[in-house]
Order: C-alpha cells, then structure tokens, then sequence
C-alpha cells in the first residue's frame, strides 16, 4: 500500500512523498522513516504529522521510535477518538502480532482532544500539540498536512 506524504510549508504545499507498505505489517516506522528522510523538504521539516497510527491496516507506527529517528516532534491526529476496546480485540483475534502491536498503541498514550481533534503525540507537550495543531488547520479541524494528503486513503503528512 503507498503512503502519500503532503510537505507543508508556511500554508504552501511543497512537496509530496511516498512509501510503501504491506497491508497489516510490522514496517510503518521505518518506511514512515526511510520516506521522510529522502524527502528534499526534510530540512524544512518541524514535525510528522500521520493521519491515525496506523496505516494499511495493522500497520501500527511506533511514535516513540519515529521520534527518535527523525529528531522530530511526531503528533497522530484523528477527527473522532478511536474505539479502543473494539481495536484491541481486532488486534488480539485477528491480526498476526496483534499483541506486539497494541502494546505500540497503548506505548504511544492516551488519545487527548486537541485543537478540535484527537491527538497523540511524541517530542512535544500537550500545549505545543494543541498550537501546532490549530496553526496547520486552515480549511476546518483537520491539520493541513494530513488534508491536503488525502482523506481517502492512509497517509503520512509532514510539516
């Protein structure tokens, strides 16, 4: 599955990048990662931006480690809070290495409401997140970032 990526800068689109990866596997930090260091707006990059923790699937983003890979702030956001209760049991019936990868979701902390919107969040603090948050939300709640990405489909969105 791709994963598209919308380099944000100063309300300009300036870039769009992508990776690759497989439907409810074990890789979305580090294509996450690998994508967003061959970027060529990398150095105007202040923080990541992903759409959910998840992409393809069970595809679960370790925050924690893509913060520290990148060296930047990384901020989950989704429009409504998640069903936890539901997610882990799809986990843990369904998926291969579901429990290896809700410990990634439960690892990442609570979904917190911010700027109109659910975050979590790794290398900033809940106020940094709420700021971010409502400077990149231009044409309604959600971040432009993940916006201009594309709702219809899993992304990645830089800024």
């Amino acid at each position: 599955v791709t994963v598209v990526g919308a380099v944000d800068a100063s309300a300009r689109l300036e870039g769009v990048l992508a990776a690759r990866v497989r439907r409810d596997g074990g890789k979305a930090t580090r294509a996450l990662a690998e994508g967003v260091r061959r970027s060529r707006g990398r150095t105007q990059l202040r923080a990541v931006l992903v759409q959910g923790i998840a992409f393809a699937g069970f595809n679960v983003v370790d925050l924690a480690a893509l913060h520290e890979l990148l060296s930047l702030p990384v901020l989950v956001v989704a429009r409504r809070k998640p069903d936890l209760p539901k997610i882990r049991r799809a986990l843990l019936e369904h998926v291969p290495g579901g429990a290896r990868k809700w410990r990634l979701i439960e690892r990442a902390g609570p979904m917190e409401p911010a700027a109109g919107v659910w975050v979590q969040r790794a290398g900033l603090s809940a106020g940094e997140a709420q700021a971010l948050g409502k400077r990149l939300a231009r044409h309604g709640r959600l971040p432009e970032p993940p916006r201009a990405a594309g709702d219809s489909s899993p992304e990645a969105c830089v800024s």
